[in-house]
């Protein structure tokens, strides 16, 4: 089934191209300097999403994710201090050492959240000799200029700059938060390379001085590094959309002479009492502060499955309780069919297959994808094939379906001691009696379904 995807630059859900018989896919990663709360989280989540997609649908991937250990400023422009150096002298640490510490925790709720590994993972810090070529190829190329303070881009040579974020760079008010710089040639250019003033710790030789890349340019390197000129999709969060990706476009441009993504797509933010989750203002979530009011990582996700990524998001306590139930439920439902043993019609499972990967392919409708393992769970009867199905559609949903098991094991001592009496009875070939026993367990509320070896399972109705 063809994936179709919501393309930020076009306006329209454009189909998903192979490169090389493999989708390739650049997503931007964290900034290494603090805590990555949940809002952080669901655009991670999202990144994962996109990726399983990819996969069920039989797609082979090629993914990268950049993670940002300079060049960052406090802005997403290029006004402010590098927020690696802030990082740095607020804990009197080396910024390699705050980056390595960040980016562990940040890699650990990533892993709790079941969010996949991409094929690669590559710090701005490892391919800084990448970084020097490529800013060296657009100057090159007649794209960018030499000031006292670094390399600048000169967004007047690309004609199309401002396309994504929908606006002509004449009428785009880049005043307001991009400092002008005096040599700058158009108040809308940006910085490839700054020039380090003598105290900044992250430092290193280029044709143009000593000095340290920009945010914009890594992304573009790391994406030619491993992909190539061709790139099948890149996200990222939709406050990505009118300066950080609006660069990279013109920075590929500039060193390939062609638009090198084709398809551009973008998250919505997950929005807290009305406004937009942030760290400066106090008002955050982490996986950690969750986990510790007794929330899992899987009922955040399914929290963020029942919302379309590129629409708001609005995070309460009360709708991750509602995830937190209906997760409880799912489980209960889906360990109802796993020991099922009605046959479910192939016609009856193509259709919810089909449904399921019609929902996918349509610009990850993650809610309507979620409505048809409903659907499956409520409306039929226990059948092990409903339970293998929705086992396959968790290769998509990341909610680890099939490690269920594990959460049911809070059975009562008086419950697990007349199971073990019957098991003996079994063993003894008493089934009068291993009968009465579990009919005893039925009536305290249990169900004992019987596996190979006289093992046994033991279920809360």
């Amino acid at each position: 089934m063809e994936l179709k995807i919501y393309n930020s630059l076009t306006k329209q859900k454009t189909a998903v191209s192979p490169y090389n018989g493999e989708v390739s896919f650049y997503f931007c990663g964290p900034t290494v300097y603090w805590f990555q709360h949940i809002g952080n989280m669901r655009a991670f989540f999202v990144m994962d999403t996109m990726r399983r997609s990819v996969k069920y649908l039989g797609y082979k991937i090629n993914h990268v994710m950049n993670i940002t250990d300079v060049g960052h400023m406090t802005s997403d422009a290029d006004e402010g201090e590098d927020k690696m150096e802030v990082a740095s002298k607020r804990e009197q640490k080396r910024p390699e050492e705050i980056a390595a510490f960040y980016w562990n925790a940040c890699h650990k709720d990533m892993q709790a959240l079941n969010i996949e590994d991409p094929e690669h993972i590559c710090p701005a810090t490892s391919v800084i000799k990448e970084i020097i070529a490529f800013v060296q190829d657009i100057l090159d190329n007649g794209y960018g200029y030499i000031t006292k303070n670094g390399v600048y881009y000169d967004t007047s040579k690309y004609p199309s700059y401002g396309k994504l974020g929908g606006m002509n760079q004449n009428k785009k008010l880049f005043g307001s938060r991009i400092e002008v710089d005096q040599e700058k040639r158009n108040p809308a250019d940006f910085v490839l390379w700054v020039k380090a003033k003598d105290n900044h710790i992250q430092r290193w030789d280029s044709p143009w001085g000593v000095g340290y890349p920009g945010w914009h340019i890594e992304c573009s390197a790391i994406g030619n590094k491993y992909l190539g000129e061709h790139i099948s999709l890149h996200g990222g969060g939709i406050e990505h959309k009118t300066v950080h990706h609006e660069n990279e476009i013109a920075q590929n441009y500039a060193k390939t002479g062609h638009e090198v993504v084709d398809i551009w797509f973008h998250l919505e933010h997950l929005m807290f009492n009305g406004g937009k989750m942030s760290k400066s203002k106090g008002e955050i979530y982490t996986l950690s502060s969750l986990e510790e009011k007794g929330y899992s990582a899987m009922d955040l996700r399914l929290f963020f499955l029942s919302a379309h990524y590129a629409k708001p998001q609005n995070f309460t306590m009360e709708a991750l309780n509602s995830a937190k139930e209906s997760l409880n439920n799912l489980k209960k439902l889906l360990l109802k069919h796993k020991n099922g043993t009605n046959l479910i019609e192939k016609q009856k499972i193509m259709e919810y297959k089909n449904k399921f990967a019609e929902y996918v392919a349509d610009d990850l409708n993650t809610p309507l994808a979620l409505s048809v393992v409903w659907d499956a769970l409520k409306n039929s009867p226990a059948s092990a094939d409903i339970y293998n199905l929705v086992i396959d559609f968790d290769r998509f949903l990341g909610l680890r379906l099939n490690e269920v098991k594990e959460e049911t094991t809070n059975i009562p001592e008086e419950i697990i001691a007349i199971a073990e009496e019957r098991k003996i009875a079994r063993n003894n070939k008493d089934y009068a009696t291993s009968d009465v026993l579990r009919d005893k367990i039925t009536s305290l509320g249990y169900t004992i379904l019987d596996k190979p070896k006289n093992e046994y399972e033991l279920i809360k109705k």
